[in-house]
């Protein structure tokens, strides 16, 4: 008797330690994929962890490396994953031709990150140089997906420049050897591809140039989360905005965080990134949240999509793929 009540209160104790204090609730699990790897682009999400703005908000978030905006917009779709990190005109494009039931609650970059990347001697400095070029890039991603609408406004025919599929990982070492011409990368990778090329210098064609109405980035969900769990999706998007914030104002932090939870990166050149990155998130005379979201805006990128040929007509309203309530205001 006196041996399974001791059998029973060793039970009980282990059970009390493991779980919550008393007055405290237990940490929501979440599952969050970034949009692309683990770069310092992309390494906000871990300062909003290293900071704890995530368990202030009750929320225990799990990172997941993303691999590109279509696929974290169907792994977030289909609930595999609770948010993510998806180009937001991606999310556009791949949302009025698949019909994702997927929403944006914010915009992380106010422009677009999309370009393409080449080296000085090239033969590229000019969108007009890309005709008859070869372009390094993963299917699917958000630089080849945008392409045409970037080479519609610059006056070229997208026929005429050859994507070749590349795992993302060994770009920059391709473009640095010189098996392509450039490659698809965000405007903040020039630090990443100029050390793979030792010193050589990188030449930036960003598709926010000629096409500036877009946003970068964007938070997405679920409808079934934002509409279910309206609470939680506030609380995580405020807490990783929070957590975005602190980077762009203290780039020299985020390096260094990164590098702790991802020990293979560089943590200069991540913070690197962050630096050229505030630019796009806070933009000179942008007076809005950061993350914010206009209705009038995003009709217009709507517009531009369609006369692009990117998408049909009438296949796709503002609000089918963004979440204007929840949006920072």
């Amino acid at each position: 008797m006196r041996k399974a009540f001791s059998v029973v209160l060793a039970v009980l104790l282990a059970v009390t330690a493991c779980a919550a204090p008393a007055g405290q609730k237990a940490l929501q699990k979440v599952d969050y994929l970034t949009s692309f790897g683990t770069f310092g682009r992309d390494a906000y999400v871990h300062v909003a962890k290293e900071k704890g703005f995530f368990e202030e908000a009750g929320l225990d978030v799990t990172i997941t490396p993303g691999t590109g905006s279509v696929d974290v917009l169907k792994l977030v779709s289909a609930g595999r994953a609770d948010f993510g990190i998806a180009d937001f005109t991606a999310t556009a494009i791949t949302t009025a031709k698949e019909k994702l039931p997927v929403t944006v609650l914010a915009a992380i970059q106010q422009r677009s990150l999309a370009a393409i990347v080449a080296l000085e001697g090239n033969g590229i400095s000019t969108p007009a140089d890309l005709v008859g070029k070869k372009i390094g890039d993963q299917p699917g991603s958000t630089n080849q997906v945008m392409f045409p609408v970037y080479a519609k406004a610059a006056g070229i025919d997208p026929a005429k420049v050859q994507f070749v599929p590349s795992a993302p990982p060994a770009l920059p070492q391709l473009l640095a050897a010189g098996q392509v011409d450039g490659i698809g990368q965000f405007v903040v990778g020039k630090p990443l591809i100029e050390a793979a090329a030792k010193g050589r210098k990188a030449v930036v064609l960003p598709y926010g140039d000629l096409v500036p109405d877009l946003y970068g980035n964007a938070l997405v969900s679920s409808k079934d989360v934002v509409q279910n769990k309206p609470e939680l999706a506030r609380t995580f998007m405020t807490a990783l905005l929070k957590g975005l914030e602190h980077s762009i104002e203290h780039p020299a932090e985020v390096g260094p965080i990164l590098k702790k939870y991802q020990p293979a990166q560089d943590a200069d050149v991540a913070s690197a990134e962050v630096g050229l990155m505030a630019a796009y998130v806070k933009p000179l005379n942008y007076s809005g949240r950061v993350g914010g979201v206009t209705e009038a805006r995003v009709q217009k990128i709507v517009s531009t999509l369609v006369e692009a040929g990117a998408i049909p007509a009438g296949s796709l309203a503002p609000d089918d793929f963004v979440s204007f309530g929840s949006s920072p205001k």
